[in-house]
């Protein structure tokens, strides 16, 4: 038996390509177009370099607080990670260690079956139907978890609370997981459901709406059983606590909230904009409730738009996977950004 029988196994997450070069239109990544807060730049240009001599915060009691205030929860209700996808590969960990498989959507983010492949969970896909919907209905069956993203990714659908209630009563014993990374962008929270169900947690990013992918900055919301069993789980696995500087950014992003409100209001308006033009252009796609759009064309492959789109060094996101495979997500850019695409997609399709 050689050393190399003994390596990891696994097919890894791929992200949107990223270019070599800088003159280019990114509409991959589901990234925000516009920078972060004014008061995010002092935040880190007021930094003390001094300050770095010392261990931040191990549970980043400053940002923590700022999110419980802003969300009408306690601090022992909030969790803060690395990015969201450290908290919900914590989650992943913490929550789902029963032999039952956890359960999600056949289409959603693909990084759930790389956590469960990882960490040894099984799991079921469940599929969405033909216009991508999830039903309430296949989740009523028994697992060992449940995880939703609401809105979904990447067909960007959002449903309401009635949705995650219904998913939630179905499954009383075990935790059901809603990722809300996209809810800022016209989704529905499944904030005030915690009071009702100790079960759900919650996640969220700091890299879409608040404009710090750079950052890597998520947190988590749940009961403070829930949230203890993250800390156990973070300071027996991952002991590194969200950096200073970090934490400073993330607490001016949560408290700057006219700033976010303005940006938001910018991209949806954007959003729509791109919406109208793509229908007049032919492209089918669903009423996004999230930062990018999910479009096809029937007589245009989504592979040949990709491929043409590249040419004219714009990059939008296509997967090469069942179901989906004709669909392009593109993420709602600035306008100007909006407006090379459409000249480019009319070019194209005329």
């Amino acid at each position: 038996m050689s050393w190399r029988d003994n390596l990891i196994k696994i097919e890894p997450y791929v992200a949107g390509e990223q270019p070599n070069k800088t003159d280019f239109i990114k509409l991959n990544a589901n990234e925000n177009p516009y920078p972060p807060s004014p008061m995010v730049a002092k935040a880190v240009r007021d930094f003390g370099a001094d300050a770095l001599k010392k261990y931040p915060s191990a549970n980043a009691v400053p940002l923590v607080n700022a999110i419980a205030k802003r969300e009408g929860l306690k601090p022992e209700n909030v969790f803060a990670g690395n990015g969201t996808d450290d908290v919900l590969s914590l989650a992943f960990r913490a929550f789902f260690n029963s032999d039952k498989p956890i359960i999600f959507p056949d289409i959603t983010y693909s990084f759930n079956t790389v956590w469960c492949d990882i960490l040894r969970i099984p799991y079921e896909t469940i599929p969405v139907d033909g216009d991508f919907n999830i039903d309430p209905a296949d989740y009523a069956r028994p697992n060992g978890g449940v995880v939703i993203a609401n809105p979904n990714a990447p067909t960007s659908i959002g449903r309401g609370l009635d949705f995650i209630r219904k998913i939630l009563d179905s499954n009383c014993e075990s935790v059901v997981i809603v990722d809300e990374a996209y809810v800022d962008f016209g989704g529905v929270t499944a904030v005030p459901l915690l009071q009702e169900y100790d079960n759900l947690l919650i996640t969220r990013t700091f890299s879409k709406s608040r404009s710090l992918a750079g950052m890597r900055l998520g947190w988590a919301m749940g009961s403070p059983e829930l949230i203890s069993a993250l800390y156990a789980t973070k300071d027996s696995m991952n002991s590194y606590p969200v950096d200073s500087i970090a934490q400073a950014a993330g607490v001016a992003a949560i408290e700057d909230e006219e700033y976010f409100q303005a940006t938001l209001k910018r991209v949806i308006a954007t959003r729509e904009r791109l919406t109208k033009e793509l229908r007049g252009m032919g492209f089918t796609l669903p009423d996004s409730q999230t930062n990018f759009v999910f479009a096809t064309h029937p007589k245009y492959s989504a592979k040949a738009i990709f491929e043409y789109l590249k040419t004219r060094d714009i990059y939008v996101r296509w997967f090469n996977k069942p179901r989906i495979d004709n669909f392009l997500r593109i993420t709602v850019g600035t306008d100007e950004d909006t407006d090379a695409l459409i000249a480019a997609l009319k070019n194209l399709i005329g």
